[in-house]
């Protein structure tokens, strides 16, 4: 037999000793394990020696594969599966402890102060319409303004700079004198006091503090605990006001508001400081009202001032707002206030010190 002829270039041996054929065309190739592959992929996209794709192929950074392998250029670390199957997953970050805060309590509606300032006008009135300086008075002196007031004229300015009434009307409508209250035992005027003003001025000034401080107070504590703060401390400057005055010839007689309002002038400061927690700038706050305070408690150096009203209503208002002005420190939440299903740490509705100031300043006050 003759030699085969060679092959012609264009057939080859296969790489498993089988027929030579003629090569496919380029795109139909049979595969190494006998399937059949259609268009081969483009460079970057080429099938595995165990039946997978790979990724495009890697530039000259290739990294090497978690089995000593060459790789492509990796997927980023969220997506990347491992050879086994596993994928990375991502750390959990820890869900926060969940906070609840209780709803922001709704302002009181004032109406003990607004009608405590229209019982101390209405008074006012009153106190002149009864004092009729130009029936009374001598022929030797002159009311002030007479031909427009009338009736309501005030007494001379030598009598009461303050532009009100005589001492006497004031003193038959309630006004505090030490003899009648300890020999005829009218404790009444302890009360009935500090709801008479000598004068325009002394009522304009008193007025507009009651205002400017007890609305505010009253719209967040309401009117019962600002009523008795009102009241006692009141009562606490008019008693102090009483073991000072001086019995003489001529009677001396204390009236005004001032006591009581002192009273919340001091329960605000007392509020601050039990109240701490809440506040945000605590020390602006506190300066603030300790230069009011001081610059009130000054004025009753003037002429005609009884200072020992002011000085009793601030301390027993002081005291007292350590008892009735206690709210709950910061961060308290009222069991109601927290979903169920949900267990958290809860605050004490008071601190420590709270309790304390409680305790001492109502002990002093009962004792004093």
């Amino acid at each position: 037999m003759g030699k085969n002829p060679p092959s012609p270039p264009s057939e080859i041996e296969t790489a498993h000793g089988g027929h030579k054929g003629r090569p496919s065309p380029p795109y139909d190739v049979e595969t190494a394990h006998g399937g059949r592959m259609g268009r081969p992929s483009p460079p970057h996209d080429v099938e595995t020696a165990h039946g997978g794709r790979k990724s495009r192929s890697s530039p000259p950074y290739d990294v090497e594969t978690a089995h000593g392998g060459r790789h492509g250029q990796p997927s980023p670390s969220s997506d990347m599966e491992t050879r086994r199957g596993h994928r990375k997953s991502r750390s959990e970050t820890p869900q926060p402890t969940p906070r609840f805060s209780p709803p922001l309590p709704k302002p009181w509606f004032p109406w003990l102060v607004p009608l405590i300032f229209v019982v101390n006008v209405a008074l006012f009135w009153y106190s002149m319409y009864y004092n009729d300086c130009p029936a009374k008075i001598d022929k030797d002196r002159k009311c002030l303004l007479p031909e427009y007031l009338g009736r309501f004229s005030f007494q001379p300015f030598k009598e009461n700079p303050l532009l009100g009434p005589s001492t006497s009307t004031l003193q038959n409508l309630g006004a505090l004198q030490k003899e009648l209250v300890v020999e005829d035992n009218e404790g009444w005027r302890l009360i009935t006091c500090m709801f008479l003003h000598a004068g325009v001025i002394h009522l304009v000034a008193n007025m507009f503090s009651l205002l400017s401080i007890g609305i505010r107070l009253e719209q967040e504590f309401g009117f019962i605990r600002i009523g008795l703060l009102y009241t006692l401390s009141g009562f606490a400057g008019s008693l102090i006001s009483m073991l000072h005055l001086e019995a003489s010839a001529k009677p001396t007689i204390s009236v005004g508001a001032s006591g009581a309002l002192f009273g919340l002038l001091g329960a605000m400061l007392s509020e601050l400081l039990t109240n701490w927690t809440i506040y945000e700038n605590k020390c602006a706050a506190l300066i603030t009202l300790l230069v009011i305070s001081a610059l009130n408690l000054s004025l009753g150096f003037l002429p005609r001032v009884d200072n020992s009203a002011h000085v009793g209503g601030f301390s027993s208002g002081f005291l007292l707002g350590f008892v009735l002005l206690m709210r709950p420190q910061y961060g308290y939440v009222n069991r109601k206030h927290i979903p169920p299903g949900y267990d958290v740490k809860r605050k004490s509705k008071f601190t420590f010190y709270q309790y304390l100031l409680f305790a001492m300043s109502l002990i002093i006050l009962i004792v004093g």
